[in-house]
C-alpha cells in the first residue's frame, strides 16, 4: 500500500465533461486530468460529488472510471463509489479496482435512515471487495449523516483497518481531528476548497477540492506555502481563492467550474439539469473576480 507521503498532496475531484448531445467524454477529462498533471495534481477523486455522480447511470459512472483509468500507474485515483445500495457500491468497487485504481472512497448511504451499524457494514463490505481500505468520504451537509466519533460502531470502524481515513467535506475541522486521534495510521484529506490551510495546520495530508480542475496552480501554491511555514502567504492566497469560490458559489459552483474550463479553453459541456446554465450577467460576474483574484501560474 502507498505510505502517507506518497499519497499527499493535492488533487482534483473531477468534473464529468458531456458532448454536445449530452453523453460521457472521456477524452475531454483525459485533458483536464493531463493539464492538471503538468500543474502538480498529486491524484484525482474520479466520480465524486464534483463529477455529478448521482446524475449519472451506473453504466456512465463506469465509463468515467475508464476514462480516468488511462492514468493508472502514472499517478493516485481514487474512485468514489458510494451509493445507497451496497450491492451497487460494491459493483463500482469492482469495476474501479479492477482498472488500477489506487483505492475508492464512499459517501455514506443516505435517504433511508440507517443506523450507525448499517453505515459501518456498508463500509466493511466495500472494504472486502476492494481488496483495501476504503476513503470516508464525509459530507454530512448533502448526507446528513454524521460520524460520531463519541460513537461505539464508528469508533470500532476507524480502529479495524477497514478505513484508509478520511475525505472530510466538513466545515467542523475539530471532527476531523478527532477521528485522526482513534488511529494514527489514518489519513485525512480537506474536503473544502475554502478551508485548506486550516485542515493542513490539524492534520490533513492534502486537499481534494473541485475547484481544482480549473485553479490547481493557485491552490498548490497555497499548499506549498503552508508546508514551507509560509503561512502568512499561504493565507494571503487562501483569501484570494475563497473570493473565487465565493463568487462561484452564488452562480452555482459545478456550472461556474464547468463555464471557466470553458472559458480556458476546455470544452466540457453544461452540468446537467435540474443545474441551471448561467446568465450572461453571472458569466461576467464571474469573469471579473476571477481575473481579479485567480493565480494561473
Amino acid at each position: 500500500m502507498k505510505t502517507k507521503e506518497q499519497l499527499g498532496g493535492i488533487y482534483s475531484a473531477s468534473i464529468t465533461p458531456y458532448d454536445h448531445e449530452g453523453r460521457v467524454d472521456g477524452a475531454a477529462l483525459q485533458a483536464v486530468m493531463r493539464r492538471n498533471l503538468k500543474e502538480g495534481a498529486a491524484g484525482f477523486f474520479v466520480g465524486g460529488s464534483s463529477g455529478e455522480c448521482f446524475l449519472l447511470t451506473e453504466a456512465e459512472r463506469i465509463q468515467v472510471f475508464e476514462a480516468a483509468s488511462a492514468f493508472a500507474g502514472q499517478t493516485n485515483l481514487i474512485a468514489h463509489v458510494g451509493a445507497i445500495g451496497t450491492d451497487e457500491a460494491i459493483r463500482y468497487t469492482k469495476a474501479a479496482m479492477g482498472m488500477g485504481f489506487d483505492f475508492v472512497a464512499a459517501t455514506a448511504p443516505f435517504y433511508y435512515g440507517f443506523s450507525s451499524k448499517e453505515i459501518c457494514r456498508y463500509y466493511y463490505d466495500i472494504a472486502e471487495a476492494a481488496g483495501a481500505p476504503v476513503l470516508i468520504y464525509n459530507f454530512p451537509g448533502n448526507t446528513h449523516k454524521e460520524f460520531d466519533v463519541a460513537n461505539a460502531d464508528y469508533c470500532e470502524l476507524f480502529r479495524s483497518g477497514a478505513i484508509l481515513g478520511v475525505k472530510q467535506t466538513n466545515y467542523n475541522l475539530f471532527q476531523m481531528e478527532r477521528i485522526l486521534n482513534l488511529n494514527p495510521d489514518l489519513i485525512a484529506f480537506d474536503g473544502y476548497d475554502e478551508t485548506m490551510v486550516a485542515a493542513q495546520a490539524l492534520g490533513s495530508i492534502g486537499s481534494i477540492g473541485s475547484t481544482f480542475n480549473m485553479m490547481l496552480p493557485h491552490y498548490k501554491k497555497i499548499f506549498t506555502l503552508f508546508e514551507e511555514g509560509k503561512r502568512a502567504q499561504a493565507l494571503e492566497l487562501q483569501h484570494k481563492a475563497n473570493n473565487c469560490m465565493e463568487a462561484m458559489c452564488r452562480v452555482g459552483l459545478i456550472p461556474a467550474i464547468k463555464y471557466e474550463l470553458g472559458r480556458q479553453g476546455i470544452p466540457v459541456g453544461e452540468a446537467r439539469r435540474p443545474f441551471s446554465s448561467l446568465t450572461e450577467e453571472q458569466k461576467a460576474y464571474l469573469d471579473d473576480v476571477l481575473d481579479r483574484d485567480l493565480v494561473s501560474e
